[in-house]
Order: C-alpha cells, then structure tokens, then sequence
C-alpha cells in the first residue's frame, strides 16, 4: 500500500507506461510468474496483448500485427536520427515486451540491436509471448546495464534506456541507472555522433514532483545538451542527450526531419511530420535540481504522486 501521506491513486502507478491494468470480462491471463524483480502478468484483451509489471502496464501489442498497439512514447526513440543519421549499433538497456526492438530491427535493415535485461523471465516471456527475436541481428544479454557497459568495450551509435523498478510509490527509475557516473560511463561507450534516449515517466502536472528535471540536470553535467520530447497520449517523456556542442533549433529539427523523409528512412508514420510540435528544451526546473550521483541519487523522494 502506498504511504498515507502520499495520496496517490492507484490509477497514477506508472511502469514504463502510464496506464494501470484494468481486467475486463474479455481479458485473459495467458502467463504469470514470480520473478527477483517483478510479478509478471501476459494479459490478452480484445486482441491486444499486455505485458503487466507488478500490477502497472509495461508493454502493448497487437496480436493481429505486433507492430502496432504500442505506447506512443517508444516512437520518440526513433527521434535520434535526427542527430545521428547513421545509427547502425543500437543498444537497449531493458527489454519488457520489446516495441522498441520490433520497431527498429524492422524498419531498419542497417541496425543491429544489443538488448540487455537483468530479468531471465522477462527474456523468456518476450521471445515466448511478445515475438522478440534473438538473431545476429538482435543479441539479448541477461545482465544488469550498468555491468555490461563497464565490462563492454563496444561502442554504440544510439543507447536507449527503458527500464523501471518497483517501489512503494509505484515505479521509479533504478538509482545506479541515473547517476552522472553512469553518464559518464555511457557517453564513453557511444561513438563520436552517439546519442542517448532515456524515457522518464513525468508527473508534475497533476502537481508532483518528478525525476525528470534531475535526470535532465544530471545528463547536462556530462552531455553538451539535453532534449525532450513529451509525449502526447502519456506522462512519459524521452530526454535525448547528444554529444555535439551546437544547440539545433526547433526549425533546424524540422529541417533534419524533412531531409529525413525524404530520404526515405522508414520511420513510423507521421514521426517527421510531428517534430515541430514539441518544445524540445529541458524540463522546467533542470537549472535548480540536483545533479544526482552514485553517493547521492535520491530517485524515490523526486518521484512523488500528486497528493
């Protein structure tokens, strides 16, 4: 049960997603299983299939098409081109149900995915339930994310961060996942155009407070600058970091989109067309929050429910 102090609803519980589990008379669970880090639920709904965290929603997927029913926010990942247009190593710490894996192994030929996830079952449940599939193409390694960057000595043109812990005020960003020696770590594995993606789940307009201006503030103190892109069908927002010194206006962004399509980059429909809808600076607040790091990344207290 949440503190009583925090007056959260239920319904406010976010996991990578923003929307909690609802069953409904069509609903059936089609897997559940007790892991380390989670109670895992493969919900099937009126042919949608659920991939369901500790009772909060993870992933989305079509059964008819498993490239659609998505959450919107993971398109925003797909932002990254526009600051390094030729992304051919991707690496995805956190797995879920793998959108993002389809999506980009898809519609990108070029790409090859190195997906890690500390969760076994997890792994299991995405190859068994959620059509995510281990290839040259696609590696999947069982490990924490901080551990394979340290040990790695790969280099990536894109490191895309999707992963959410359990807490007692819902879900929360891991700590060690959100510090500037983490960042630093990170910039060193990414090549010289090499972007970073981080979804944050935002709250502080149903007047919470969220990590995200932290997040940002922290990425700012190892990254020249910090973007954001909110999405518009939930209260997650990916932050994009870049290794490149030069600020692109919203105009030039709307530029690099344009060159993008048409150059023919088979980006989810409609994603160039939506890049000058976003007021991509860092989240308000970012000047005034605490850099987090390993001796002091208070996560939990910045990740707080409207009361």
């Amino acid at each position: 049960m949440p503190d009583r102090q925090q007056r959260a609803p239920w319904t406010w519980l976010l996991a990578g997603a923003i929307l909690a589990v609802h069953a409904s008379a069509w609903a059936a669970v089609v897997f559940e299983a007790q892991s380390p880090y989670h109670h895992i639920l493969v919900i099937d709904d009126r042919g949608r299939r659920v991939l369901s965290f500790d009772g909060t929603q993870e992933t989305r997927m079509s059964l008819q098409d498993p490239l659609q029913g998505h959450f919107g926010y993971t398109e925003l990942f797909h932002y990254a081109w526009l600051w390094n247009t030729n992304l051919s190593r991707v690496l995805m710490l956190g797995l879920g149900g793998g959108s993002s894996q389809r999506s980009f192994l898809h519609r990108y030929p070029q790409v090859r995915v190195q997906s890690v996830e500390i969760d076994p079952i997890v792994v299991q449940v995405a190859t068994n339930f959620f059509q995510v599939r281990i290839s040259d193409r696609h590696r999947v390694q069982v490990e924490d994310g901080r551990v394979f960057l340290r040990r790695t000595r790969e280099t990536y043109d894109l490191i895309l961060l999707d992963a959410y812990v359990k807490h007692r005020y819902g879900s929360q960003i891991p700590q060690h996942l959100a510090t500037r020696e983490f960042f630093e770590l990170a910039r060193d594995r990414l090549s010289t155009n090499g972007v970073l993606a981080y979804n944050v789940i935002t709250v502080s307009r149903l007047g919470g407070r969220d990590a995200a201006p932290a997040l940002a503030r922290t990425l700012l103190s190892v990254f020249p600058q910090v973007y954001t892109f909110q999405a518009q069908d939930s209260l997650n927002a990916v932050l994009i970091a870049t290794r490149s010194a030069r600020r692109l206006s919203n105009a030039e962004l709307v530029q690099r989109g344009i060159q993008l399509a048409t150059s023919g980059l088979n980006a989810p429909p409609g994603l160039w067309q939506r890049v000058g809808s976003y007021r991509t600076s860092p989240p308000a607040g970012t000047q005034q929050a605490l850099v987090l790091t390993d001796d002091f990344a208070p996560v939990e207290s910045l990740d707080r429910r409207s009361r």
